[in-house]
């Protein structure tokens, strides 16, 4: 069945109501994050897909495999499948830890339509993923945040964390997909997708 035309609907009125598809998972995460920010960000900015629309809290992306974290990175839909050595150097891989394994709103199942939504939340406008985003943060049930299948890969899950997760949050440099260590990952990266490198 074709997805319905159009953006997402708002929340329902009684989502406050309605229990959360919540999974418990672990404390592994990868991100492929600029070298000048730290890769441990929870952002504010309403420019992402599950920022908070007027600034409300934070939120960390984060990916369960480094193929994720690659692919939302440079997933195109349209286009020639290349990745550039600049762009490579532009990004630093980092493993990170979360301070516990976390409680995530499972958005990549049966879950979607008990809260009334569709794949159209992680796949579509982003001011609608934002009000949803809102929403579920100020459910009752409190949650760390969302799990969702990757935009360019729905095999793979992504997270989307509020800045409500406190403790030690740790991360491990992996240094860049183009450093020598990571020949390997990167050749098997570009495998999978097939993408080629130019230069």
């Amino acid at each position: 069945m074709p997805p319905e035309p159009g953006p997402l609907p708002l929340p329902p009125e009684d989502l406050r109501s309605r229990p959360l598809p919540l999974v418990t998972v672990g404390a592994r995460w990868y991100r492929l994050h600029p070298p000048r920010r730290d890769p441990i960000h929870f952002g504010r900015e309403a420019t992402s897909r599950f920022n908070a629309p007027s600034r409300e809290f934070g939120v960390l992306y984060l990916a369960s495999h480094p193929a994720c974290a690659f692919i939302e990175v440079f997933g195109r839909v349209s286009g020639p499948t290349f990745v550039e050595p600049a762009q490579l150097s532009r990004r630093r891989l980092a493993e990170i830890r979360a301070p516990r394994p976390l409680r995530l709103v499972d958005l990549g199942g049966s879950g979607l339509a008990r809260i009334g939504a569709d794949a159209r939340l992680f796949a579509g406008d982003h001011a609608a993923a934002r009000r949803w985003s809102l929403a579920l943060f100020q459910h009752p049930a409190a949650p760390d945040g969302l799990l969702y299948p990757a935009r360019h890969d729905p095999s793979l899950r992504a997270a989307a964390v509020f800045d409500r997760v406190k403790g030690r949050w740790r991360a491990k440099d992996l240094g860049r997909l183009d450093d020598p260590e990571n020949r390997t990952l990167l050749a098997g990266l570009l495998q999978r997708y097939g993408y080629g490198l130019l230069g």
